[in-house]
């Protein structure tokens, strides 16, 4: 007990410390911060899974990455308006303001930089009311607004209880080591993820001819990695269309004439979730 309370007045004098030099983002931490990040990464992957189990009835994978149990949106998200949002802490109305404007601005560029970057579109909104290029509308805008509030006045705080527990019980030293290590491999599953989905996305259009946006990028990655064993190796073992389906069972890619194309149903013959758990009922009205 007495060793306990010594070392929580060593990590409180360390966290004055790093105050005092500057090492915080808006009065947090960057450990704090990066503790943030893999929490509500973790349990952005949990809220995902149930959420698939009750829309679906199905165990199905809703991972950003390839291998870790990590849904990165949430952890951005939740960072990006954690710490933006504590100039808005001043009364519910203001939360729901920031969080309005701060969660649709993250929504968008989040799309933008997943359509730039792995040329994949993660949602569409375009047939929901008052959107913007059908990457955010006013619907879950809203709802940013009201996770904002309870994300500052309720949820946060329990995450900073929950994270000053484990700081009384272990060792500050294990603690940084852990987060560095854990942060460590999110990137090293982000990079790998990336280089998966572009060879993925490759053979796609090319195996099945698929009519799509940028199809000479793809075709031309495609010859790259029929040039390169490494690459072929890699795909073939690692990274079939199975793993990449099972992983990522909501993949769409955008047609030259803008249309949304479901990669599991260019796959049909793959089964893109676990296991099923229950038959979704589909309620039929009698005329």
């Amino acid at each position: 007990m007495e060793k306990n309370k010594v070392e929580e007045r060593v990590n409180g004098e360390k966290e004055e410390i790093h105050a005092k030099k500057g090492f915080t983002i808006f009065g947090i931490s960057i450990w704090r911060i990066l503790a943030y990040f893999i929490i509500y990464s973790i349990a952005g992957y949990i809220i995902e899974t149930v959420f698939g189990l009750l829309t679906k009835g199905v165990i199905e994978s809703r991972k950003s990455f390839l291998y870790g149990p990590f849904c990165a949106i949430y952890g951005v998200g939740a960072v990006i308006m954690i710490v933006s949002l504590q100039y808005f802490k001043k009364n519910n109305y203001t939360l729901f303001f920031g969080g309005f404007v701060v969660g649709s601005i993250v929504e968008y560029l989040v799309s933008l930089i997943g359509e730039f970057i792995f040329h994949v579109k993660w949602w569409d909104y375009s047939n929901e009311p008052f959107n913007i290029n059908g990457r955010i509308c006013i619907m879950f805008s809203l709802f940013w607004g009201a996770l904002a509030i309870y994300l500052m006045s309720h949820f946060n705080i329990k995450v900073d209880k929950l994270i000053d527990k484990i700081k009384e019980k272990v060792s500050s030293k294990i603690l940084n080591s852990a987060v560095v290590i854990i942060v460590i491999f999110m990137f090293l599953d982000c990079v790998i993820t990336g280089v998966a989905l572009k060879m993925f996305f490759a053979d796609l259009v090319h195996d099945y001819n698929l009519p799509v946006q940028n199809s000479e990028i793809y075709l031309k990655q495609y010859e790259e990695k029929e040039n390169d064993e490494i690459q072929k190796k890699l795909r073939n073992k690692y990274f079939t269309n199975e793993k990449m389906i099972k992983t990522f069972p909501n993949l769409k890619i955008i047609s030259k004439n803008g249309e949304i194309i479901f990669i599991r149903d260019v796959l049909e013959d793959i089964q893109p979730y676990y296991f099923k758990v229950f038959d979704k009922k589909i309620n039929k009205s009698i005329t």
